[in-house]
């Protein structure tokens, strides 16, 4: 079976949350960390996204590390390509979304694509090219105060026209909402007047479907994880998919349970609060990491084999802006966040090799990422869904007992995710 689409992913959490879309609608998917060494059994897989560490880098290592991915996913016979970030648009103001989007195009002989991080399900919408989280302009969320990728401007046509060598382009709401023969006109107009990248209006979950069946037949997709569900069902309708009755079959989960959170942002400050209240809880202080990491990962550790071994457990490194302002001015932000990266990794290789922890929610793109390579994963099979974008998800090599994970990104989940996240778990 051929693949229908190829992914490639800016961040570990953004990965999950894309194939996560995908399996909601139907289509059989799995995800690696980083490009694969070797063959995969496909079988009958449909999609496969590649989890990149890429959000932050350089803008020349992420276009080197993207194109790797376009390679690979070249050779397994993808159809089309979706380059995923997140739908709060993370990036600098060098990059790394509009160098990507231009080095995917040029390697795929292509002169246009769209720009859709809406997730309206997950209150992300773009109205007239302006971005909104949470019903406010992106720049008033939150997302102005992120330690390393600060999103001043809700325009996103300033945004990406500044990072790409393509013309911007809008498709508006009033075309979109026409139909889509309207939308496809003014898509089409867009080209003629010489735009690469049209940003593309979302309000709901309508314009991703009309959206799907705009760019069905693109070679390149640029989005957040909304477009997914588009795209799905326009796939079905053509006949493309069959959808998979068993698409989030997983193993039962065994083993016993962590929550570890290194993000700062405000949806997973909120869950926090609850699961404090509810669960045993272990703070680590930013500026002890910083001075002696080992011993406070060897406390923690010590702290956990103290711990019942029926309870959930909480290991948090969280902080609200002040105090994480404070940390990186004293000690830099890229060095602070490393530590914190770092240490909860270190603390989910032991607890996993050494205490029996096989069921892992790890709050935290940066941390997700440190969790998931310091565990060596090098994929994925992707379950049920908790929240919108976030599943519960199992490694995909034959452990003696599976390793389940939740991998959410900072920003996403209701208040009480935390609680409610084991209830999904097979």
């Amino acid at each position: 079976m051929a693949l229908l689409v190829g992914c490639i992913a800016d961040d570990f959490t953004g990965a999950t949350d894309l194939a996560s879309m995908l399996v909601r609608g139907g289509v059989k998917t799995i995800q690696t960390i980083g490009v694969p060494t070797q063959a995969l059994p496909l079988g009958d897989v449909q999609a496969v996204v590649i989890a990149l560490k890429s959000r932050t880098l350089p803008a020349r290592e992420a276009v080197q590390q993207s194109l790797h991915a376009l390679q690979w996913l070249r050779a397994q016979g993808c159809e089309q390509f979706y380059f995923k970030y997140c739908s709060t648009f993370d990036s600098t103001a060098q990059g790394n979304i509009g160098p990507v989007t231009d080095a995917l195009l040029e390697a795929l002989d292509s002169r246009f694509t769209i720009a859709c991080p809406a997730f309206p399900e997950n209150r992300r919408c773009v109205f007239n090219g302006y971005l909104f989280a949470n019903d406010v302009p992106l720049n008033e969320s939150g997302m102005q105060d992120h330690p390393l990728t600060p999103m001043k401007d809700a325009n996103l046509l300033r945004v990406l026209q500044a990072q790409t060598r393509h013309d911007v382009g809008l498709l508006d709401y009033r075309a979109l909402h026409g139909g889509v023969e309207q939308a496809q006109a003014r898509l089409q107009a867009l080209q003629r007047q010489g735009v690469g990248i049209a940003v593309c209006d979302t309000l709901d979950d309508q314009d991703l479907l009309t959206l799907g069946s705009l760019c069905s037949a693109l070679p390149l997709v640029t989005a957040g994880s909304g477009l997914a569900k588009g795209l799905a069902a326009a796939w079905q309708a053509s006949g493309r998919l069959n959808v998979s009755t068993d698409a989030a079959a997983l193993r039962p989960a065994q083993g016993r349970r962590v929550i570890l959170s290194g993000s700062c942002s405000r949806a997973t400050l909120s869950q926090l609060e609850q699961a404090k209240a509810r669960y045993p809880a272990l703070r680590l202080d930013a500026e002890a990491l910083m001075q002696r990491g080992d011993v406070v990962v060897a406390e923690a550790l010590d702290w956990c084999r103290r711990q019942d071994l029926d309870a959930t457990l909480l290991i948090y490194a969280s902080s609200p802006a002040h105090e994480l302002q404070r940390i990186q001015t004293h000690y830099g932000a890229e060095q602070s966040g490393a530590r914190i990266e770092s240490a909860l990794a270190r603390i989910a290789q032991q607890l996993v090799t050494t205490q029996g922890f096989g069921q892992l929610l790890v709050a935290g793109g940066e941390t997700s990422g440190a969790v998931v390579e310091a565990l060596q994963i090098e994929g994925l099979h992707i379950g049920p869904s908790i929240d919108p974008g976030v599943p519960w998800t199992q490694a995909l090599d034959q452990r003696q007992l599976p390793l389940s994970l939740a991998l959410k990104s900072g920003n996403f989940g209701s208040d009480d995710f935390m609680l409610k996240a084991w209830e999904l778990l097979p």
